[in-house]
């Protein structure tokens, strides 16, 4: 544990990773035993003296020896050029990532016509450079070896013209029994070729649906305003923002824009700068309350309860009468603040809440000005009906025998229907139904047809952001398989007049364009480049006030929140709804709060799990009237009390080698009726599961790590964080050396704005070809992620406060690291960085032993040896894949930072632009947290960052010169609740 004075007058603030470093359990005192093995820094004899200098021979004499344990592989050279391509140069081409239905516009990284790496496209405005971990983890997904390859007739492998041959003459007539179940997309040339099919099949009912949607935001609106609506938050705009059990930072934000205009106002460059103030209701800990000032754990279901009360302090409507308020000091204080902040305020809510909460926040930002300034709405998709209704007219018409022919289009929903619609026997039943779908899944297992379909960097397509601004998705590279996208299936199913996916894409935008042929064609060749049609219109802002009368209708009618014990159910971080269960980097990155990877489990409170009497890895049964799943517990501290939230995703059955039988079903205890939360109960079923987490892996040794301060405090003290430990004058055993000359590089990381999301981690990974090791290996601490991010508790067990604190190799100029290995296989560049030459290593692992922040990974076994073909594809050419006995670790990507020099060089040798060189995280950091660049240049930002006040070195106090640097976290507390 960590104590660090921030405040001369205030006790030290004590930061602790888990409960059982906290408590400084056996089991912990065991973990760091077998991490740091007691005297393992001590030679206690001659013997082990003489045997250490046997063992250093060896490795000299071996290290002429690494360079012959590759395997040899032939090549086969070029034999027909290609006019403008250069081999190895990488390209970048514009495309669209869809999730939730909304687009978010990439650039993609593509080596000799294979994507390899995912980019934020800077013109988009929902993503404006930077990428969400989904969407990085996405190109993984293209070349997953278990993907849906070919069409199948009841589990028979048969050609496409097989299936259009029997497809040709049934699909004729009015659609009688015909029904079409889809995910919803906004894509304008999908809608076109949808409103084809729907005036060829009259009779045919066209049904959407998706596990995690907006649709009780949508209908919020609905009772507020009177007609269906989507809200859109402008953080940026707002000075004090709250939130209820809404993860707008995290995976309750379909695009990272949130995160964007967030960390712009918690930005502090000054001793004058101000930030904004974030209040946040949630029942388990998530990133949002993770960045929150100030955080109240409740229920969900009480969650209305707090936005009554807030209402009512407003000088609002009453909605609850007699209802008696828990943490009224907590709402009387938020109520005041937002009101003091009139037009500069917003309250949000989150998808899990009933639409009347929802309702309950529009007149909320109604009382506080908000509506037309920090949150405006636009109308929702045309012909908008809540998709569990939907959903429930299709369970009624399978169970009644009136559906002839069911056609899936994408989805997976014999897993991801709710439990008790008997779904996935209703679609075994049906005479003729047809699947479309990347994945082999469960609802492929029970169809007449399954076809397979296009990865989206396979195909051409289109789709809307939030605000309408249309997003072109071009393919990357031909299909590896025989996918076929939904657009193309339902044209040819319609007899559409276009069929090629290429052509109804151009063809609907080239209707859409003003002008002569030939001026249509530059405005699709720039929106091909751009990656959007700047020129479309966008969604117009719907003016209007709620409706006090509709709203208290709509509070009232709620039933009451139950006594006993509530279930939550929320979006994975790593599976999402399923899509992302056979994607190993998704599994292996840890939750960015309980740190839990390879597996989900039922979140309980430390007061919750001794009123139950259990522990994390104790596996209870967590029962919604009949239904029961078996769940193994995870204590999580500033978890709501009488609650257990479940993360969807997992316990899948059919989808590979990566995600079959990981985890638990939490979807099989989740009903129509309880499709958020829900009333339930749990049972002690004496067996253990084994749960692998990282929260205790690479100790710090209890030595100081994060600095925190409010921001009253940093006005006062700008420069706390570089007294928070005090560093004596410093020198070095070794000869001093000066970098003063050339490029010499560094990074600031800003801890204000980071939120542990995971986006760097897997960038990282995309990047630098880093493997995947498995649950067992990341159970012995064996995972090889470069970047670490550090999640520090302080504060009351059952309500702490979180610091997420990133930590890579800190490229130190004095490196414990380089003066122990005897190969020299690390050793410093004359640029500053820490470099390692991996032919030369021989695996004696005293780097890592030497290393005081714990960032250096050594490859126990040969990770890659498994790989496929095509998933060798996904492989970075700019950097090698280590070996077995190879150590391994952060070294700025130094690819590409060759690659600029390379440039700058051709260019003239031109001096390297600042911010011309990114390194992977900080390309696609939502948060913008990451700066790197020229330290000797006095006009680049990190410079001016590494000169700001609250910057400090990673235990600078041990010499060794970290070039990676921090930025202090500060937080802006209300003063009458600090």
């Amino acid at each position: 544990m960590s104590l660090v004075q921030l405040n001369p007058n205030s006790e030290p603030k004590k930061y602790w990773r888990s409960l059982d470093e906290l408590a400084n359990t056996v089991q912990f005192r065991e973990w760091l035993t077998r991490e740091f093995p007691d005297s393992a820094s001590e030679l206690v004899d001659d013997k082990s003296r003489r045997t250490m200098l046997k063992l250093m021979a060896a490795s000299f004499g071996l290290a002429g020896l690494t360079a012959c344990r590759r395997p040899e592989a032939k090549i086969l050279a070029q034999s027909k050029g290609v006019e403008d391509y250069i081999p190895g140069k990488p390209m970048f081409y514009a495309t669209a990532f869809t999730q939730g239905g909304v687009a978010s516009g990439l650039l993609v990284e593509c080596h000799d016509g294979r994507p390899t790496k995912i980019e934020g496209n800077p013109r988009h405005p929902y993503s404006l450079g930077s990428a969400s971990a989904f969407a990085q983890a996405s190109v993984l997904n293209l070349y997953d070896p278990d993907r849906a390859k070919h069409p199948l007739k009841d589990g028979v492998r048969m050609k496409w013209d097989d299936f259009l041959a029997f497809a040709k003459p049934h699909f004729v007539g009015q659609g009688d029994g015909l029904r079409f179940l889809v995910e919803p997309s906004s894509s304008p040339s999908f809608a076109a070729v949808k409103k084809h099919a729907l005036a060829k099949f009259p009779a045919a009912k066209w049904i959407e649906y998706e596990p995690l949607n907006r649709d009780e935001a949508i209908a919020g609106a609905q009772i507020a305003f009177g007609q269906p609506l989507e809200a859109h938050h402008h953080f940026d705009k707002a000075d004090v923002i709250l939130s209820l059990d809404f993860d707008f930072l995290g995976l309750d934000s379909p695009t990272i824009l949130p995160v964007k205009q967030f960390s712009n106002r918690r930005r502090v460059e000054s001793k004058d700068s101000h930030m904004s103030r974030l209040y946040a209701v949630e029942p388990s800990y998530t990133i949002t309350g993770g960045m929150a000032d100030h955080r109240l754990r409740s229920r969900a279901a009480d969650v209305r309860a707090v936005a009554a009360e807030l209402l009512k302090q407003l000088g609002g409507l009453t909605v609850l009468n007699g209802a008696s308020t828990p943490h009224a000091k907590w709402i009387a204080a938020a109520a005041k603040d937002l009101k003091a902040h009139a037009g500069k305020a917003l309250v949000a809510a989150g998808p899990r809440q009933p639409a009347a909460v929802h309702a309950l926040a529009a007149l909320i930002n109604q009382q506080i000005g908000a509506i037309g300034q920090t949150v405006t709405y636009t109308k929702a998709a045309e012909g908008w009906r809540p998709q569990l209704d939907q959903l429930k007219e299709l369970a009624g018409d399978l169970s009644a025998g009136r559906v002839k022919t069911l056609v899936i289009l994408g989805g997976n929903p014999a897993y991801t229907a709710p439990a008790g619609m008997n779904l996935a026997e209703a679609i075994q039943n049906v005479p003729v139904s047809i699947l479309l779908s990347e994945q082999d899944n469960e609802t492929a297992a029970l169809v007449k047809w399954a076809l397979p379909e296009t990865h989206y960097l396979e195909t051409w397509g289109d789709a809307l952001a939030q605000d309408g601004t249309p997003s072109i998705q071009q393919p990357m590279i031909e299909p590896l398989y025989e996918g076929k996208s939904k657009s193309e299936l339902l044209a040819w199913l319609s007899d559409y007049k276009d069929k090629r996916p290429y052509d109804l894409v151009r063809n609907y935008w080239f209707g859409s364009f003003a002008g002569a042929d030939k001026d249509k064609e530059k405005v699709w060749r720039k929106a091909l480049h751009d990656g959007l049609v700047e020129s479309a219109p966008k969604a117009a802002a719907v003016s209007g006030a709620p409706d006090p009368k509709r709203v208290s209708d709509a509070v009232a009618a709620l039933k009451p929140a139950g006594q006993g014990i509530e279930v939550n159910f929320f979006a994975s971080a790593g599976a999402y709804d399923g899509r992302y269960s056979n994607n190993a980097w998704m599994q292996e990155a840890p939750e960015p709060m309980s740190k839990l990877t390879w597996d989900n489990a039922a979140l309980l409170s430390p007061t919750t799990a001794k009123q139950l009497g259990v522990d994390s890895g104790d596996v209870i049964e967590v029962s919604n009237g009949s239904l029961k799943t078996p769940m193994p517990v995870l204590v999580q501290p500033g978890h709501a009390d009488n609650a257990v939230s479940l993360a969807l995703g997992y316990g899948r059955t059919r989808v590979g080698r990566v995600g079959n039988g990981v985890g638990h079903n939490a979807g099989a205890v989740r009903t129509a009726q309880s499709f958020w939360f829900g009333e339930g109960s749990v049972a002690k079923t004496g067996r253990k599961y084994p749960l692998s987490h990282t929260q205790e892996h690479f100790s710090m040794e209890g030595r100081p790590i994060v600095r925190e301060a409010t921001l009253e405090h940093f006005h006062h003290h700008p420069d706390f964080a570089k007294h928070a430990v005090h560093v004596p004058k410093l020198f070095s055993l070794y000869g001093e050396h000066t970098y003063e000359k050339g490029n010499q590089w560094g990074m600031v990381i800003d801890l204000n704005t980071c939120i542990g999301c995971n986006a760097c981690v897997v960038a990282c990974q995309s990047e630098n070809n880093i493997p995947v090791v498995g649950k067992d290996q990341v159970a012995r601490g064996r995972e090889m992620h470069w970047i670490r991010l550090d999640r520090y508790y302080s504060g009351d067990q059952n309500d702490p406060q979180v610091v997420t604190h990133p930590v890579a190799c800190q490229q130190c100029e004095n490196a414990p690291c380089e003066t122990v290995c005897p190969v020299a296989a690390t050793v410093h560049s004359p640029e500053g960085l820490n470099d390692m030459a991996y032919n030369r290593c021989v695996g004696t692992r005293y780097c890592a032993n030497n290393c005081p922040y714990k960032v250096r990974r050594f490859n126990f076994l040969e990770y890659h040896k498994d790989l496929t073909e095509v998933g060798k594809m996904a492989h970075n050419p700019d950097v090698s894949v280590r070996m077995r006995g190879v150590m391994e670790k952060c070294n700025y990507c130094v690819q590409r930072i060759q690659e600029v020099k390379i440039a700058a060089k051709s260019d003239g040798r031109r001096a390297i632009r600042d911010g011309e060189i990114k390194s992977a995280c900080m390309q696609t950091c939502p948060a913008d947290a990451i700066v790197f660049g020229n330290i000797n240049d006095p006009e680049s930002r990190v410079s001016k960052l590494r000169k700001q006040d609250a910057n400090y070195g990673l235990l600078e106090e041990l010499n060794t010169r970290p070039r990676t640097t921090f930025l202090a976290k500060l937080r802006n507390p209300n003063p009458e609740l600090a």
